[in-house]
């Protein structure tokens, strides 16, 4: 899925050293001093820190142990550990908005600097950092207007309360049904889009304040849980359409996306599902199933795997809501067949909107291309069609393209 435009630092939740404990700190700065290692490190030495266990990455030139810190990193170790032997700095510093925080961490698992490091950095790359600096001092990528947000926030109460009114006063009937059942999807997927913005740290000027704001949005008005979302679409951003790396097209059991796996695959005789009829049962069971089932799966064995109880509560206070606002107006049965609708409905919105400028692109395992290179070649744009319905979705859509590379 695609980033809003500001700088993100969607993983540091709170983007201080009490995150790795000053003791942690202390033994990293001795073992470091204990293995003598140094300071000049060449690439072919830190491609080949790549093990679960001996983790090194580069940013800005410098060579860096996060073997033991990708285990305590706020957005998870997965993330961190996707870069570990290759260059991480333009995804550092899409991914942290305030990067002198992080820089204390760094220092503390600093090992040195790659000797020809800048030999190595493509052109592309190097004109791709002079645009982005250029961006930032003409003002460009800076925190939205909160006014935006407010607005957006009203309207999608404003939404889901004339769904409520519409069953209060003209009763249940299928005509009544289906309005509200679409009424409700309307204001689910534009929840999607603020709760988005509000993960990435594009609205307020603080980071807690967005954590804050996120957790409220995506729990509370959308019933998901803000840390699952976050672990999810941020692998997604780091390695967009590679395979093991970007939960989005890595579900081989159902569906084998690009060019490639679906050859070695068949080569090896591996899957069970009859993939040369893909593109016919994708939208049986693609769009269909993802919210209402695959994610509400997802979301409770990952909050309750690492223990996000506030998510939970988060969840649980969503579907209290919703209970006392529908289930108890028209029914339990009928509430949760008209919640079960929604999402219906919601999940082919959120498929065509997200993933049709994705699933055509190169899908391939890490073939570690620059950061320009990696956002491009998943990322396509595309023309509206005829009706209006689908030139409103496609606009939204091209707006986020156009926002990717800077996350």
């Amino acid at each position: 899925m695609v980033a809003g435009a500001s700088e993100h630092d969607s993983y540091m939740k709170t983007e201080t050293i009490s995150d790795f404990s000053r003791e942690t700190l202390k033994e990293s700065a001795l073992q470091k001093r204990r293995t003598n290692r140094p300071n000049q490190i060449t690439w072919e030495e830190v491609s080949k820190h790549t093990d679960k266990s001996d983790k090194w990455i580069v940013v800005n030139g410098a060579a860096y142990d996060v073997t033991e810190w990708c285990k305590r990193h706020p957005g998870g170790y997965k993330v961190i550990s996707h870069y570990a032997g290759q260059d991480a700095t333009d995804a550092y510093t899409a991914f942290h908005k305030h990067p002198q925080r992080s820089n204390n961490i760094l220092k503390s698992i600093y090992i040195g600097d790659v000797v020809d490091y800048y030999s190595r950095v493509p052109d592309v790359t190097n004109d791709f950092r002079k645009l982005r600096k250029l961006a930032e001092n003409m003002g460009l990528i800076k925190d939205s207007r909160i006014s935006f947000y407010l607005l957006m926030l009203t309207h999608i109460v404003a939404i889901e309360i004339a769904a409520a009114f519409l069953l209060t006063h003209f009763g249940l009937s299928p005509v009544t049904f289906i309005l509200a059942a679409l009424l409700l999807a309307t204001s689910q997927a534009q929840a999607g889009w603020l709760q988005h913005d509000l993960g990435h740290l594009s609205v307020f000027a603080t980071s807690r304040l967005n954590h804050a704001a996120h957790r409220l949005v995506i729990g509370v008005i959308k019933g998901a849980a803000a840390s699952w979302w976050n672990f999810r679409h941020f692998q997604h951003h780091a390695k967009p359409n590679v395979v093991m790396k970007d939960p989005d097209i890595t579900m081989p059991k159902l569906f084998l996306f690009g060019t490639k796996l679906p050859i070695s695959w068949g080569q090896k005789r591996r899957g069970i599902m009859p993939y040369n009829y893909q593109h016919k049962y994708f939208f049986l069971i693609g769009p269909p199933l993802l919210l209402p089932v695959y994610f509400h799966l997802e979301n409770l064995i990952f909050v309750w795997k690492k223990r996000e109880y506030i998510d939970l509560i988060c969840t649980i206070v969503y579907f209290a809501r919703f209970h006392l606002m529908f289930s108890m107006l028209i029914g339990s049965f009928n509430g949760f067949c008209l919640y079960m609708s929604m999402r219906f409905i919601e999940s082919h919105w959120f498929v065509w909107v997200t993933q049709m400028n994705h699933i055509p692109m190169e899908v391939d395992r890490d073939q570690e291309h620059d950061w320009t290179r990696s956002q491009l070649v998943a990322t396509c744009n595309v023309d509206a069609s005829p009706p209006m319905f689908l030139q409103i979705l496609i606009k939204q859509q091209v707006h986020l393209i156009g926002d990717k590379l800077f996350l």
